[in-house]
């Protein structure tokens, strides 16, 4: 009977002592969650509060006689509908052309033997390490010898070479971790490397393409450097360069600003939201092997 007694005293205290880890564990996690949040309510706050009540030192997230005006004249005072689309236009496409090409490149690093692999790869990894501003110039220079300065195009072909390093080691570090069999037992069916790149890496490279997706479009959807230099034109502006035009050299209009600024949030959340259950496994298993 005692020995029973201390079996359930030590059973009792074990489960106390993991209720009271997970309790601390959530809570962790639900500070962490705040923390992170709590910036993007201050500029909800911003955004809903009057205009003689913008620049005030009230910390409360819904400020006395909140209202969405700012939302309604940043929507109807502005080019902001075409920024925006703009920016999903350029984005989208860049992530669409960036994954493709980074897709078939990974594949043949992965998959064959060539003059050059191990040097092809080095060069990709060290083109990481040059400062982002290093490359306006060089990128520059060659959108307007193509003629493409101020356009749609330029700002696609501008982007895509930029995110295409990183996407290539990403996919070519998962396509490691596939068998090779399934291909070899495609091959012996009759398919040839493309079917088998189509039918069979592909399907199972989801997680990894859903991360390079993710990289290419917030990259592409937040950068404004090359934005800077390339468009020149409002028509053409995405949402980077546009909401910089509700800042005048005397006043701001922060409401606007604001209100822009979480809007701008919406696509990238959803993109985010709906790739989440690709985002761990392919951000593991992308990097088992190099």
């Amino acid at each position: 009977m005692n020995d029973k007694k201390i079996k359930n005293k030590e059973q009792a205290a074990r489960h106390r002592k993991e209720r009271i880890k997970y309790i601390l564990i959530h809570i962790g996690i639900i500070a962490f969650a705040f923390i992170c949040v709590y910036p993007l309510l201050r500029i909800f706050s911003i955004s809903i509060r009057p205009g003689d009540r913008v620049i005030s030192t009230d910390l409360s997230l819904w400020p006395s006689g909140a209202t969405f005006i700012s939302y309604v004249k940043l929507l109807k005072t502005t080019n902001f509908l075409i920024w925006l689309w703009n920016s999903l236009v350029i984005t989208v496409s860049t992530s669409f052309i960036g994954v493709s090409l980074a897709s078939t490149a990974a594949y043949a690093f992965s998959r064959f033997k060539f003059p050059g692999k191990k040097t092809g790869l080095i060069l990709l990894l060290s083109s990481q390490m040059i400062p982002a501003g290093m490359l306006i110039l060089p990128l520059f220079l060659m959108i307007m010898k193509l003629g493409l300065m101020n356009s749609y195009l330029g700002m696609i072909i501008a982007y895509s070479v930029s995110a295409l390093p990183f996407s290539i080691w990403i996919l070519k570090g998962y396509y490691d971790t596939i068998p090779r069999s399934l291909e070899e037992a495609a091959l012996v069916d009759g398919t040839s490397h493309v079917g088998a790149f189509w039918h069979i890496v592909l399907p199972l490279s989801t997680p990894a393409l859903s991360i390079a997706f993710l990289f290419n479009f917030t990259m592409a959807w937040n950068e404004y450097l090359i934005a800077r230099v390339v468009l020149f034109s409002s028509e053409q502006y995405t949402w980077t360069l546009g909401i910089f035009e509700l800042q005048g050299q005397f006043i701001t209009q922060w409401g606007m600003f604001a209100a822009g600024s979480m809007l701008v949030t919406i696509p990238v959340l959803i993109v985010f939201l709906y790739s989440s259950k690709w985002l761990m496994s392919g951000l593991t298993l992308g990097g088992v092997k190099g």
